[in-house]
């Protein structure tokens, strides 16, 4: 297109757009002033809007307030945990224990009847012969043949019916007996299962506040908390190292107390290695996923040697052995109210499941305050 054909063109545009503009209803421009020309440039509507100003970081003295406040609210989650875990076990046994008291009744219910039965036609016969009593009919024979069976007959008749009067009494006091033992089971039972369900919210809801909190940190900050988390577990199990406690009391040539595992202890820890990476689920037994107490009942049950299931009764039942004579298989107990177990496996080392949010993992046996060690196979 030529020059002048463009200019023409660009001429009309011009014009078009200045009708359009003027034909648009609610258009003011009679009287509007003419504002004088801006020399500098608008804003394009386009144009990239300055960058937010970028947060400060969290001091480390903060995140080590939010550190302190995960770790008691896991804990709490754990101390729930136990609870729920206990509640289950006991409502396991109860519910065992109500199968067999029901299946002992059922047996004593039919007995009774069976006995019931046989008094019933005893009483039937007794009708038939007229209604005379036994020893009536004895007393009247007047042939010494049937007198002297008569006698042989009465005896036993005698003795039997006050064996079946005898066997019917004890059969309907051990039906009550087991009738009032179930009706306290299930009370116990239900119970247990309130126990339960409250322990189940408490974990919950602690498991829920943790989450929470962490969700405020950025993802710079979950990893410098990550890493306060690492450098506190080192410094822990440094100065646990520090004290020598893997050496025996006794000992002078500086070998540990890693005594061989027995055989059981050997499969105990080989299941609980089996086992690395598996989430941490609270009130788990396997095989997917686990809680501390679970991987630990669970590795000794494949051990062959079963154990309470929570760390709180591991702690109170199995025999205690002092830290610096552990061995392999052996289970720490942490905390003043027993409320996390691992598993030692030697070197200083133990494996177990931390806490919601992780995995089963290997740890230094010092990064947590010890309580005591148990042996399940004492």
């Amino acid at each position: 297109m030529g020059r002048g054909k463009r200019g023409l063109l660009a001429a009309a545009v011009t014009v078009v757009c200045a009708v359009t503009v003027l034909a648009a209803p609610g258009t003011a421009f009679a009287s509007a002033p003419v504002a004088p020309a801006d020399p500098s440039p608008a804003p394009s509507a386009s144009a990239t809007p300055a960058p937010a100003a970028t947060p400060a970081p969290v001091p480390d003295a903060e995140l080590e307030k939010v550190r302190a406040r995960l770790d008691g609210l896991y804990h709490d989650a754990a101390v729930a945990t136990d609870a729920y875990n206990a509640a289950e076990e006991k409502a396991r046994k109860q519910s065992v224990q109500l199968a067999r008291l029901e299946k002992r009744t059922d047996t004593a219910r039919r007995k009774l009847a069976e006995l019931k039965d046989q008094a019933g036609a005893a009483a039937r016969a007794q009708y038939r012969d007229s209604g005379m009593p036994p020893m009536a009919r004895f007393l009247l024979s007047d042939n010494p043949e049937r007198f002297a069976d008569g006698a042989g007959t009465l005896l036993n008749g005698a003795r039997a019916t006050k064996k079946l009067i005898a066997e019917t009494d004890r059969v309907e006091r051990e039906l009550k007996r087991d009738t009032d033992d179930a009706a306290a089971r299930w009370k116990k039972l239900e119970r247990d299962r309130k126990d339960k369900a409250a322990a189940q919210k408490t974990v919950q809801a602690r498991i829920k506040d943790a989450e929470k909190l962490e969700s405020r940190l950025e993802k710079k900050e979950k990893e410098r908390l990550a890493e306060l988390e690492r450098q506190a577990a080192r410094k822990a199990q440094t100065a646990w190292l520090d004290t020598g406690v893997l050496k025996k009391k006794a000992d002078t040539t500086g070998a540990t107390a890693t005594a061989n595992a027995t055989s059981a202890g050997a499969r105990a820890v080989a299941f609980a290695t089996a086992q690395l990476g598996k989430p941490y689920v609270w009130g788990a037994e396997g095989p997917d996923s686990f809680d501390c107490s679970g991987l630990t009942s669970q590795a000794w049950a494949d051990a062959g040697t079963p154990i309470p299931r929570t760390s709180q009764e591991q702690w109170r039942q199995l025999s205690h052995v002092d830290v610096t004579e552990m061995r392999p298989g052996d289970l720490i107990i942490y905390f003043a109210d027993a409320t996390h177990v691992g598993m030692y496996v030697g070197d200083g080392k133990i494996i177990h499941a931390p806490r919601p949010g992780r995995t089963v993992t290997v740890a230094g046996a010092g990064t947590m305050p010890i309580l005591g060690v148990v042996r399940p196979d004492a």
